[in-house]
Parts: C-alpha cells; structure tokens; sequence
C-alpha cells in the first residue's frame, strides 16, 4: 500500500511539469499520508496501541520476575545471616 502512495505521489508530482495544479494534488496526497496514515479503516490504530500495551505489559513483567528474584535472594541470604548471629 506504501509503496503504491508513493508511486502515485510521484506521478502526480511529474504531472506538475505539464500543469501545476497537479503539483498541489501531490501535496495534498502527502499531506493527508503523513497526517492520516497511521490509522486504519476503523479510524483509529487500535491494533498499533495495543501492541505498544502488550509491549509494556512484557516489559514490566520481566523487569518483576528479574528483580523480584533478585530480592528474594538477598533477602534469604540475609536471613541466613541473622540465623547464623542468633543460633
């Protein structure tokens, strides 16, 4: 689809040679490309955000997991020592 709006795009703007109103369609083309390209039909990315949600979701969940075992190590070594000073 990109490379098709681009393909067009430059049509348009070798059309502009030949008469300049064609030059203000490309514009108008890469305009609402840049502007609205990112959204879907539905009219919005929802798809596109929920992969950034899952993104972080998954982010968040190894940085749990790494640290939460990290500090669970600590804190058993910990408790080791002060078993060791009490007994």
């Amino acid at each position: 689809m990109f490379v098709l709006l681009l393909v067009l795009i430059v049509v348009l703007f070798g059309f502009g040679f030949l008469n300049p109103i064609w030059w203000v369609a490309a514009a108008v083309l890469v305009f609402g490309a840049t502007r609205y390209g990112g959204r879907g039909r539905g009219g919005g990315s929802d798809f596109g955000e929920y992969q950034d949600y899952r993104d972080r979701r998954e982010r968040q969940d190894r940085w749990d997991r790494r640290y939460s075992r990290q500090h669970r190590a600590r804190w058993n070594r910990e408790d080791r020592r002060d078993r060791e000073r009490r007994g």
